[in-house]
């Protein structure tokens, strides 16, 4: 490791006694994380239960509309936090606050959290540390968003991710309509997803439309119409908007 890593590492976090509130899919998923990373951890609790006392850090993991009222039920001394990638800290209000949003998706079988970021804030230099320091112990690489660009940034994770689900569900559809099982797309979309890791949107993209072959596209859009017509609407704006991108790729 050279000098430069060294000094830009974050260092470990000291154990921490935290409470997470909320027993929906994260707040379990998060608990467990942070007590297996050798935090004291309260929880998951229920919505309307209290954290114990001697609490650091109480993360809310609640639905982004029940945050502020979560919140104001506490009293002021440890830190609270929430994990909404779309908020900022103002739903906080009355406490020292953090925020730390995991870039990851988080099913009913839980998630693994070491490699993801996670979008990190905090009201004071404190609770911003308390916030990168938690995240590096669970494995995650903290950076920060602020309360400005949180929107923003949260709408391109749902795109990454929960819209990429929607488009693989479309293309199941058709597949299973011409008698080919789900499985057969997997290593399909997972090259797909290397290949625009390693090389951007851009050298990523293959295809009718960066060929030019505006016949195969037709015949994609007739097949669709006859198929599966609740899905033309969607292959018309996703094949305008790859339209621009073969086209950028093309002048690149």
């Amino acid at each position: 490791m050279g000098e430069l890593d060294r000094q830009s590492t974050t260092p470990p976090a000291p154990a921490c006694r935290c409470a997470v509130v909320g027993c929906g899919r994260l707040g379990p998923a998060l608990a467990a994380a942070l007590r297996d990373a050798g935090h004291d951890v309260d929880g998951p609790l229920g919505r309307d239960e209290l954290p114990r006392a001697g609490a650091e850090v109480i993360l809310l993991c609640v639905p982004d509309a029940e945050i502020r009222v979560a919140a104001a039920k506490l009293e002021p001394g440890p830190l609270v936090g929430h994990c909404s990638g779309s908020l900022g800290l103002e739903v906080l209000a009355g406490h020292e606050a953090l925020a730390m949003h995991p870039l990851m998706t988080v099913t009913e079988r839980g998630a693994v959290f070491a490699g993801a970021g996670c979008a990190v804030a905090g009201s004071t230099a404190r609770a911003l540390e308390t916030a990168r320091r938690l995240a590096s112990s669970l494995g995650m690489r903290p950076f920060a968003v602020s309360d400005h660009d949180r929107a923003a940034y949260h709408a391109a994770a749902s795109i990454a991710s929960n819209f990429l689900v929607t488009l693989e569900a479309a293309a199941e559809q058709l597949a299973e309509s011409a008698g080919a099982e789900r499985d057969l797309l997997v290593p399909l979309v997972r090259a797909t997803v290397e290949n625009w890791a390693a090389d951007g949107a851009e050298r990523a993209l293959t295809g009718p439309l960066v060929r030019g072959d505006e016949k195969t596209v037709e015949r994609h859009r007739d097949a669709i119409e006859a198929r599966a017509p609740e899905l033309l609407d969607l292959f018309d704006a996703l094949a305008e908007a790859t339209r621009a991108l073969a086209g950028r790729t093309v002048a690149a």
